[in-house]
C-alpha cells in the first residue's frame, strides 16, 4: 500500500453489508434519498438520476456494481454526492446510495491495515482494509466513473 501522509481525513460511508472509505475531499454533500428518474437500458446497479443543485446525477449502488447484491434497500437510505475526479465536464458529480450517515474519521498509517485477503478484487474495488477494527473497502473511483459513463452512453 502507498505511503500515507502523517494523517488524512476520511469518510466511512455505510453501504449494505459493509463500509466504503473515501477521502473527505471527494464527498460534496449527503442528502436524503428520493426516487430517481429511470435511465432506459441501464444496468441494475445504475439506479437512475437524481436532481441536485441543477445537475442530474447518476445514482449507483456500490454493492450491486461489484456483484455483492442483486438489489439494495432504499428504505431510510441516504445519498452521498461524490465529486467526480475524471475531468468529464458533463459528469462532475456522482451519487452513491448509502445506508445511513457517513462519518468522518482520521486515518493514519498505523490505523489503516491492508486485509490479508489476496483474492482478485471486483472492478471498482481498489483495496480492502481494516480501519481500527472496521472492515472497509476503498473504491476505485476512476473505474466507477468510467463504468457509469459507459452505461450512460449505451
Amino acid at each position: 500500500m502507498a505511503e500515507l501522509p502523517r494523517e488524512i481525513r476520511g469518510v466511512m460511508v455505510p453501504v449494505t453489508d459493509g463500509r466504503l472509505l473515501l477521502p473527505n475531499a471527494t464527498v460534496a454533500e449527503v442528502i436524503s434519498y428520493t426516487k430517481p428518474e429511470a435511465i432506459p437500458n441501464a444496468p441494475t446497479w445504475l439506479l437512475g438520476r437524481l436532481a441536485w443543485r441543477g445537475w442530474r446525477l447518476p445514482l449507483f449502488s456500490f454493492p450491486m456494481l461489484v456483484g455483492q447484491l442483486e438489489d439494495e434497500s432504499r428504505t431510510n437510505a441516504r445519498v452521498a454526492v461524490l465529486k467526480a475526479l475524471g475531468g468529464n465536464a458533463g459528469m462532475p458529480f456522482l451519487a452513491l446510495l448509502a445506508q445511513g450517515f457517513p462519518r468522518l474519521t482520521t486515518i493514519t498509517q498505523e490505523l489503516l491495515i491492508p486485509s490479508a485477503d489476496e483474492h482478485q478484487h471486483a472492478a471498482g474495488v481498489r483495496a480492502e482494509v481494516l480501519v481500527r477494527d472496521d472492515r472497509a473497502i476503498i473504491p476505485d473511483l476512476d473505474v466507477i466513473e468510467g463504468l457509469v459513463a459507459k452505461a450512460l452512453a449505451a
